[in-house]
């Protein structure tokens, strides 16, 4: 029987200053320093895994992060940034021309990164041979569904990636040949991050329902991991050494182990948002279970407030007609209970 511990529990205002969680997007965690680091928007949060966290020197990410050979790269914007493990210094930075939305990130184990483009549907590959001359190619051009978490499947020589929209589909790139295959049709609505264990089975974090699912080696069998109260898991990081496993959530990251079970409290599941993702141009209605003490207000991954709901009736609110761009969005809801936030995907 598991037993059950509360390893990890935070949930604080994004406005705070100082070390907070403001938009923990992806975790990867940090060899040489012992730490979990934690791409935060505008910053990048280094975790000790017990509750105190610190800035990861000057750096910053918004997606995905991987760490290769001492060092830590990450998605920042349009950005491929590397920052040494040791000094948090930038050591490296690559524009990928025109990408709208890099979004997940890994690597071969050797010299290549390989970034996905969630809006293009389009897979780069970064060649890191020599970090003070970076560069990268298409590697793939379709991938035929929104791709989101990546991760290098050394055994089988290929890219695995998760997908987003309804009945996700988890697919593989073959490498070299850049062909693109269906591993299965998960029947789960938005896959958001996916990384393995030491031996071989595969982890994926889902919005709908939010949980996080293992599946074996070769996809054949499946099972929920046991980790309660999720909302919006988003890339995942797994420590293979100590098999835990840091799940962020925008304002909380929580840690899992295979022997004891990490979770957290105190989240705001009191309301609905629907559509989400949302498509440009379409209406969001948020409906409240708790009465507001304000309108729920929406705010850019950099902390800008864009939007306000306006009120319907009651405890019902709507935004419609603002030039939203594609990209992640935090909705801010303040009720008696307290001030929560959570993500929107805008498509």
């Amino acid at each position: 029987m598991k037993r059950i511990v509360t390893l990890f529990t935070l949930m604080v205002s994004f406005f705070l200053n100082g070390q907070t969680y403001e938009n923990a997007e992806s975790a990867e965690y940090d060899p040489i320093n012992d730490q979990w680091l934690v791409s935060n928007g505008s910053n990048i949060i280094a975790d000790d895994g017990n509750g105190n966290l610190s800035f990861f020197g000057t750096a910053s990410a918004n997606t995905g992060m991987e760490v290769l050979n001492g060092i830590l790269y990450a998605v920042d914007g349009m950005d491929i940034v590397g920052y040494d493990l040791a000094t948090t210094d930038e050591v490296m930075r690559l524009t990928i021309t025109g990408a709208p939305f890099l979004n997940g990130l890994t690597n071969d184990g050797n010299t290549t990164l390989y970034v996905t483009d969630f809006t293009d549907k389009v897979i780069y590959a970064v060649d890191i041979s020599d970090i003070l001359n970076p560069s990268y190619t298409e590697f793939v051009s379709d991938t035929l569904d929104a791709p989101n978490g990546i991760v290098f499947d050394e055994a089988n020589n290929r890219l695995i990636y998760v997908c987003w929209g309804p009945n996700a589909a988890i697919r593989a790139v073959a490498i070299p040949s850049q062909t693109v295959s269906l591993i299965l049709n998960t029947g789960i609505t938005n896959l958001d991050g996916i990384d393995d264990d030491a031996q071989g089975n595969y982890y994926v974090s889902s919005w709908n329902p939010a949980r996080i699912t293992k599946y074996s080696s070769d996809f054949s069998s499946s099972e929920v991991v046991p980790t309660p109260g999720l909302n919006f898991p988003a890339d995942i990081g797994y420590n293979q050494t100590t098999d835990i496993i840091a799940i962020p959530m925008f304002t909380n990251v929580i840690f899992y182990d295979n022997s004891t079970l990490g979770t957290h409290q105190n989240d705001y599941n009191g309301f609905t948002m629907a559509p989400n993702p949302l498509r440009l141009g379409q209406k969001l209605t948020v409906k409240l279970a708790i009465p507001a003490k304000e309108q729920p207000e929406l705010y850019d991954i950099a902390g800008k407030k864009v939007a306000v709901l306006q009120q319907v009736e009651g405890s019902s609110f709507s935004l419609w007609g603002h030039e939203l761009g594609s990209g992640i969005y935090i909705l801010k809801i303040t009720t008696e209970d307290g001030i929560f936030y959570e993500k929107l995907i805008v498509e």
